[in-house]
């Protein structure tokens, strides 16, 4: 730790503000925040909420302040002479001139091993699966019996015993007695636990105890009791000392309640809410049967509305039956009355159109001869038409041409020699006849 300090100037002479300015920077600067543990002795508390209070030991003291902002979150009140750790940053008051400490936290001296204790059981037990969401039991909704696991000289049991009865006093209750502080509360309270799981009485269990500091809540932070926890087939609902306080039992616990009185009411039903809603729902029971019975009513009515003497429907059938038979009658006279008239037309067009089958028989002859006398034509043309394009053909043909004492001259690679460009001296040719070939070779080309 670097103590040195530099003079601000050899020969200027400082005011005591200057001073003690440089000081407190110095001091500020030099020491960071730390632990210091001590007799708290001096303790002042004012209506600003400010705390100001010595700490010593048996050689020496130190001035401590610790502002309102700081304290406000502590749940416990410190008192004379009791030994704490605080975490605070030296400094000085310069108004004074006075070395103090402003401290930024404060704790009972010991509790840094139990909060470490804490913390690896904690990292502990979570590792091994006892804190696991799918460990944890729902509460029953309508508990037929409830356990209640505390000390019974305690306000927790009476408070949970007022909420139960205050909730539903018909529910039965059973008190398994167990100490809630001191050495060997964590086995008697496993114990209760075991002898719960043993006897299955109950449907839920309530686990609790007042508020405390964290050594008067330790026995809740013991792996016994959180074993037994987790072993309980039996749900467990935790009220372990106030809002702010949590124990390893509260993270193992099925169901964690912030006090005593909220651990009764989670694991209660309440007789007023469930008084409340069977009045609901009888009362809508009661008005949908109402509401049915009306409608049965209204229905009642129409049907009798609709209801008629059977005379009076034999009567109205009756006349609706001989309409029918009317409309059927009229309907088979005038279709009768149709087919006459059409079968007379028909005789009528027959008669006036007598056909004539001696000259339909001519008329047919006729037009026969007519049609082979044009299909032996068509022939003929068709002949006289295929012999002209032959003789195109023999006329056109290339052999033809070599007959008549003309030739064809092939390149070597092929082509038709058409001029005498295409080919050179001393190049071969192939000659070809109307009857046979020969091969040659050029000896002069020209124009």
């Amino acid at each position: 730790m670097n103590l040195s300090f530099q003079p601000i100037g050899f020969q200027s002479v400082l005011s005591v503000t200057e001073l003690n300015r440089s000081a407190r920077e110095l001091l500020e600067h030099a020491l960071p925040l730390l632990w210091v543990s001590g007799e708290i002795s001096n303790l002042k508390q004012y209506h600003s909420g400010h705390w100001y209070f010595s700490l010593k030991d048996t050689n020496a003291q130190v001035r401590c302040v610790m502002f309102h902002h700081k304290n406000q979150y502590l749940n416990w009140q410190p008192k004379e002479g009791m030994q704490v750790e605080v975490h605070a940053l030296v400094t000085l008051y310069e108004a004074r001139g006075e070395f103090q400490l402003n401290v930024e936290n404060i704790r009972r001296a010991g509790l840094g091993l139990l909060y470490e204790a804490f913390e690896r059981l904690k990292a502990k037990l979570e590792h091994a699966g006892l804190f696991h969401p799918t460990h944890k039991k729902a509460l029953p909704t309508f508990p037929r019996q409830i356990g209640i696991i505390t000390s019974l000289n305690t306000a927790a049991l009476h408070d949970v015993l007022t909420t139960l009865q205050r909730r539903m006093p018909a529910l039965p209750v059973i008190i398994y007695p167990a100490p809630v502080q001191g050495e060997s509360a964590a086995a008697k309270i496993a114990a209760a636990i075991h002898l719960a799981i043993k006897r299955m009485e109950c449907d839920v269990l309530i686990l609790c105890r007042g508020g405390g500091s964290i050594e008067d809540l330790w026995a809740f932070n013991e792996e016994i009791v959180a074993r037994a926890i987790y072993a309980c087939s039996i749900p467990i609902v935790t009220g372990i000392g106030h809002e702010t306080d949590f124990t390893i039992a509260d993270f193992v616990a099925d169901v964690r309640a912030p006090t005593p009185t909220g651990a009764a009411q989670i694991a209660s039903p309440n007789a007023q809410e469930i008084s409340n809603h069977l009045r609901h729902l009888g009362q809508r029971m009661q008005h949908a049967i109402q509401r049915s019975i009306e409608r049965r009513m209204q229905m009642t009515d129409l049907l009798t509305h609709r209801l008629q003497h059977p005379g009076d429907r034999i009567y109205h059938q009756a006349k609706h039956l001989h309409h029918l038979q009317e409309r059927l009658l009229n309907a088979y006279l005038r279709y009768r009355e149709t087919l006459c008239w059409k079968l007379n037309e028909l005789n009528r067009r027959m008669h006036t159109s007598s056909p004539d089958i001696p000259f339909l028989f001519k008329q047919q002859h006729d037009m026969a001869l007519r049609l082979r006398r044009a299909g032996i034509h068509q022939i003929q043309m068709l002949e006289n038409n295929l012999q002209r394009q032959q003789a195109h053909l023999v006329h056109l043909n290339p052999q033809a041409v070599l007959a008549r004492g003309y030739s064809i001259t092939y390149t070597t690679d092929g082509h038709i020699v058409h001029n005498w460009q295409q080919i050179h001296a001393m190049d071969d040719i192939r000659i070809t006849f109307a009857k046979g070939w020969a091969q040659a070779k050029v000896t002069e080309t020209g124009k």
